[in-house]
């Protein structure tokens, strides 16, 4: 089984980013992948900050990007890039952090002057921590998302097939880049 690990990189209590990545990481976990949520705005600031890895909360999250076969990586855009809080986390990991990784990266924003902060922001810092494959990502407009109750999210039509359509891939990327156990 495949192990993967949501990564929410907006600093709000009530981020509609957080919970695409959640929905997201159940999608993948009704197909059999182990799939863990990390909200990086739960780690300790001052630890985050200061760049103390060893410190106990930060040492096991760093351990679960370790251990992760994949990554998914959501942020909201904020002038026009991802967010200060995730840089802060991203630059936590050594160099070679993300070596052997396949990623997807996410990204949410209020208009359509932001859908290449994927490609021209995010997707140069991943591949410089030497993720193995970082899969097209999906950006998705904040007025083309809805809440509904008990932390749901609809989408509309055509924003949902393009978001299935980039964990389909992601999934495929994983399932390629994993070795299939060996019969004996």
């Amino acid at each position: 089984m495949t192990s993967v690990l949501a990564i929410s990189g907006s600093p709000s209590a009530d981020s509609t980013t957080a919970l695409v990545a959640e929905q997201v990481a159940r999608r993948l976990a009704v197909t059999g992948h182990d799939v863990r949520h990390l909200a990086v705005r739960d780690l300790p600031a001052a630890d985050l900050l200061a760049g103390r890895t060893d410190s106990p909360a930060l040492h096991r999250t760093l351990d679960q990007v370790t251990t992760a076969d994949g990554l998914i990586v959501a942020t909201p855009v904020y002038k026009a890039s991802y967010t200060g809080l995730l840089k802060a986390f991203l630059d936590l990991l050594p160099q070679s952090g993300l070596v052997g990784k396949t990623v997807l990266p996410l990204a949410t924003g209020g208009t359509l002057a932001h859908v290449l902060t994927i490609d021209y922001a995010l997707r140069p810092v991943l591949s410089a921590l030497g993720a193995r494959h970082v899969v097209t990502g999906c950006f998705l407009l904040d007025s083309a998302i809805e809440r509904r109750g008990s932390g749901t999210l609809w989408f509309e039509a055509e924003t949902e097939l393009r978001l299935h359509q980039a964990v389909d891939g992601f999934a495929d990327a994983l399932a390629a880049g994993t070795p299939l156990a060996v019969a004996s």
